[in-house]
């Protein structure tokens, strides 16, 4: 299995196509995406257990919204069981993705302990506010981000090429790796649309709607919210599968 290499205009491409795939399908995705969301909301909410939980089925699980942004593309009937269709393509294997995802955050975590005395890893573990200066935070979630870089890198496409290819958990994440690092160029466009679409669009929009609702107090922000969440993330999820398409087409016609 080799990875294409493409230009860095596909960045912007892979978020417009994404788009396009959810304009195909508006409800149904959103549906899946709040419904995602809610699912991990949940099982955090349950300390320790509930958050391994989450860790372990995070792959499975964005599977499945992958096989549901394909076959909206390809313009097949979708129900919302598809959200748990990923249990049923390579599923050991899946979870075997999602434990070595916790154990190396964790060890990510606890090596950034090391910096600010636990305060970052408390903050995720527990949302508990850190007690220790600004600085020593700074300097951990520095660390903690360029640790993650890689660690993202290696998980981007591998869910998916474990499930459609039957690829075994070490393969799949290098061969995702290998991906991510050939389209760098790519990926980078790909976030500054990212950040433009997510980011400063919605702060354009929060800043308009605030001169002419400046006295309905949190309308706004509603407003806001729900832009980015009926539209701005149903997109991004599609946009994943797009970048999965582009990069390995020379081995999509076997899916």
């Amino acid at each position: 299995m080799q990875a294409l290499t493409l230009p860095a205009s596909r960045g912007w491409h892979w978020f417009y196509d994404g788009f396009r795939i959810f304009r195909k399908n508006q409800l149904m995705l959103t549906l899946l995406v709040l419904s995602y969301w809610m699912l991990m909301a949940l099982l955090n909410s349950i300390p320790l257990v509930g958050q391994i939980a989450a860790t372990v089925c995070m792959p499975a699980l964005s599977v499945g919204l992958m096989n549901a942004c394909r076959m909206i593309e390809q313009g097949a009937p979708l129900s919302p069981h598809v959200l748990f269709s990923g249990f049923n393509e390579n599923w050991r294997v899946q979870l075997v993705l999602g434990a070595i995802y916790l154990v190396i955050a964790v060890a990510i975590l606890g090596i950034s302990a090391l910096i600010d005395d636990g305060a970052l890893f408390n903050l995720f573990l527990t949302g508990k506010q850190p007690g220790v200066a600004d600085s020593d935070l700074m300097l951990a979630a520095q660390f903690a981000l360029l640790m993650f870089a890689p660690l993202m890198m290696a998980y981007w496409y591998a869910p998916v090429l474990a499930a459609w290819h039957g690829l075994s958990a070490g393969k799949a994440l290098f061969f995702s790796f290998v991906a991510c690092a050939r389209n760098w160029r790519a990926f980078l466009v790909y976030s500054l649309v990212v950040m433009i679409a997510g980011a400063l669009v919605p702060g354009l929009v929060l800043a308009a709607l605030s001169s002419f609702f400046s006295d309905q107090g949190s309308l706004p922000s509603i407003m806001l919210t729900l832009l980015i969440v009926f539209i701005v993330l149903p997109t991004l999820y599609a946009s994943f599968y797009v970048s999965y398409r582009d990069v390995f087409v020379s081995i999509d016609d076997d899916v």
